[in-house]
């Protein structure tokens, strides 16, 4: 099952950006999202690649950051074996070295792997912003509802040893 996630508080670490490529990862935070939220992970009949919740949860962050005077982009991840950041082939990985060199930082929305990925990616001098807490890992059914919805039912969060659910 899917990692889940706490949102954190990044405001202290976006002061004084001017740019910011969001980098996503779109399974677990996405499936995150739209547990929390209630709501279908993927409308298969609207969009195959994208979760309606996650996509909002994305626009709502860019202008979160774009009140705050930065400049955002979101790094999109199509296609269905890119939805793992921490699993991206070195030419996906090139590509976000590539398009973070243009950007004061980067905001990771995935688990610590995730975050170490981009980290062994980008240069030293663009900074890498953690935008979610891993909590634990989901457990729950997927669910499939007319006319075409995929949920996530009866989800519980299930502590990583050593960790508390919250």
């Amino acid at each position: 099952m899917p990692i889940h996630f706490e949102d954190r508080d990044v405001n202290s670490e976006i002061a004084g950006l001017r740019s910011a490529l969001i980098v996503p990862c779109n399974l677990c935070p996405a499936v995150t999202v739209a547990v929390r939220e209630g709501r279908p992970f993927m409308r298969l009949f609207r969009s195959l690649v994208r979760s309606e919740p996650f996509e909002e949860t994305l626009d709502a962050l860019r202008a979160r950051l774009g009140e705050r005077g930065v400049s955002t982009r979101v790094f999109r991840s199509n296609l269905y074996h890119q939805w793992f950041l921490c699993m991206w082939t070195s030419r996906r990985r090139e590509r976000l070295r590539r398009e973070a060199k243009g950007y004061d930082a980067v905001i990771v929305l995935g688990c610590d792997s995730a975050t170490e990925t981009v980290r062994d990616v980008v240069s030293s001098d663009v900074k890498v912003i953690e935008a979610m807490k891993v909590t634990g890992i989901m457990n729950g059914r997927l669910s499939f509802r007319l006319p075409g919805d995929l949920f996530f039912d009866q989800c519980k969060v299930v502590p990583i040893a050593g960790q508390k659910v919250v």
